[in-house]
C-alpha cells in the first residue's frame, strides 16, 4: 500500500523544515525528503545567527516571529538557541551616525534596540578593541545557534512528538500532478502520493525543473568563513557585527544618511570586490567564527565561482578581525565556504508548475533568520 500525505517537502534545510513544522502544527500528515543523510546546504555552512535587525521591515517580521518560534522549540528540544543578542559595533563617525538612525528606526517598529556608549562596548564585549570601537547598536532579543547541530535537533524533535515522516538519502528525480494528486517520484523508482508538494531544496529544483531554473533570476553567493581553535576561558557575548557590517545589510539602506555615505566609499576596495564584511560569533566549544564574504554567479553558471578557497581573502578577514577585537588565539582550526541562493529582482523565488506544486527557494541570506515567520505566512497562504 502507498501511503498517500497531504503534503511532501522536498528539501531538509531550514526553509523546507519550517514549512513541515507550519503544517504538522495544522495537522497535516507531512513527509520531509532530504537527498543526504543530514542537511549538507546553505542551512548548516553559515554563521547561525538569527539577527531582524539586520532586515528591511517585511523580513524584519518574519524574523521577529522567527525569534518566538526558536525560543519556544528550545524549550522542547534543546537546539543549541542562545539568547544573547546582536551587537552593531561603529568604527567611525558615520557608521555611529547609521546606528543612531537605525535606532529611531527601530523605536517606531517597536523592535527593542540599545544604544550603547564606547566604553559601555568595551565593558561588555571582552577584547574589543577601544582604537576601533566608537559606539554600538545592540539588539537584546536575537539569538545564535550552532546551525549543524540544531536542524539535525530539529529533524528529530518534529519525527518524534509531531509525527513527521522523514526520508534521508532519497533523490527525488520527478514531480508531476495528475488531477489534483500529486506524485514525487524517487530515484530508487519509490512514488510519494500527496495532495501538495513544495520544493525548497535549489538542487532539487534544478533537477526536477531545469528550463525553468534556468530562466530564472536567481544567483548564488559564495562566502567565506573561519573558524578559530577554542579561546580557552575567554567568553564573547551574542552576535558581534561591525562596521563593514552596518554599511552593508539592507536595514541600514531605510536610514535617511545611507546613500550619501555610500556614496564616498571606494568602489575599488578589497570589501568591495569580495563583499567582505567582519563578523564574530563564539561556537559552544569556545572557538570564534569568524566571517564573511561574497562572490556572485548566475544559478545557472555557479561552478564558475569554483570550489577552492581564496587565502587572500581568508587572510583580508582575519587582519581586519585583529583590528576589531583581540582574541586569545587567531589560530585557525577550520576553513569553508558555503554557498546560497538568491533572486536579483525579488525578496525570494515562487513558482508554481501546477496547482498543487510549489517551489519555494532563495531566500538568500535571509534564512537561519526569516525562514521561520515567511513559512508559516506561505503555510498559510497555500492552504487558504
Amino acid at each position: 500500500m502507498t501511503t498517500k500525505f497531504d503534503l511532501i517537502v522536498v528539501g531538509g534545510g531550514i526553509l523546507g523544515t519550517f514549512h513541515a513544522y507550519h503544517a504538522l502544527k495544522k495537522g497535516l500528515k507531512v513527509a520531509l525528503v532530504e537527498k543526504n543523510s543530514v542537511p549538507q546546504g546553505a542551512t548548516v555552512r553559515n554563521f547561525g545567527q538569527v539577527v531582524p535587525s539586520g532586515m528591511d521591515l517585511k523580513w524584519q517580521n518574519f524574523g521577529r516571529e522567527s525569534l518566538a518560534m526558536y525560543n519556544e522549540l528550545q524549550l522542547q528540544a534543546d537546539l543549541t538557541v542562545r539568547k544573547n543578542g546582536s551587537v552593531y559595533i561603529a568604527s567611525n563617525d558615520e557608521e555611529l551616525q547609521l546606528i543612531n538612525e537605525l535606532h529611531e528606526i527601530n523605536k517606531n517598529n517597536h523592535y527593542e534596540s540599545v544604544l550603547l556608549s564606547k566604553s559601555e562596548c568595551i565593558s561588555k564585549f571582552d577584547g574589543l578593541r577601544s582604537d576601533y570601537c566608537k559606539g554600538g547598536l545592540f539588539f537584546p532579543q536575537e539569538l545564535s545557534v550552532d546551525s549543524a547541530e540544531m536542524i539535525v535537533k530539529l529533524h528529530r524533535f518534529l519525527k518524534e512528538k509531531l509525527k513527521l515522516e522523514i526520508f534521508y538519502n532519497t533523490t527525488i528525480v520527478e514531480t508531476h500532478e495528475n488531477d489534483g494528486e500529486c506524485i514525487a517520484i524517487t530515484a530508487a523508482g519509490t512514488a510519494l502520493n500527496a495532495s501538495k508538494i513544495i520544493i525548497c531544496g535549489g538542487h532539487e529544483f534544478k533537477t526536477l525543473y531545469p528550463e525553468v531554473f534556468n530562466e530564472s533570476d536567481l544567483e548564488v553567493s559564495k562566502l567565506q568563513m573561519l573558524q578559530t581553535k577554542p579561546q580557552g576561558i575567554y567568553a564573547l557575548q551574542g552576535n558581534i557585527l561591525t562596521g563593514l557590517s552596518i554599511r552593508r545589510y539592507e536595514a541600514f539602506e531605510e536610514c535617511p544618511s545611507f546613500k550619501k555615505i555610500k556614496s564616498l566609499e571606494d568602489p575599488n576596495s578589497f570589501e568591495k570586490k569580495y563583499g567582505v564584511h567582519i563578523l564574530f560569533k563564539q561556537a559552544l566549544d569556545g572557538s570564534v567564527i569568524l566571517g564573511d564574504s561574497h562572490e556572485y554567479a548566475d544559478a545557472k553558471n555557479a561552478d564558475d565561482l569554483g570550489f577552492d578557497l581564496n587565502m587572500e581573502i581568508d587572510e583580508f578577514m582575519i587582519s581586519e578581525a585583529k583590528k576589531i577585537i583581540d582574541l586569545p588565539t587567531y589560530e585557525i582550526q577550520r576553513r569553508w565556504f558555503g554557498v546560497y541562493s538568491q533572486c536579483k529582482t525579488k525578496d525570494i523565488f515562487e513558482y508554481s508548475p501546477s496547482p498543487n506544486i510549489h517551489i519555494v527557494t532563495g531566500i538568500g541570506g535571509k534564512g537561519m533568520t526569516g525562514s521561520g515567520g515567511f513559512s508559516k505566512f506561505n503555510i498559510d497562504k497555500i492552504y487558504a
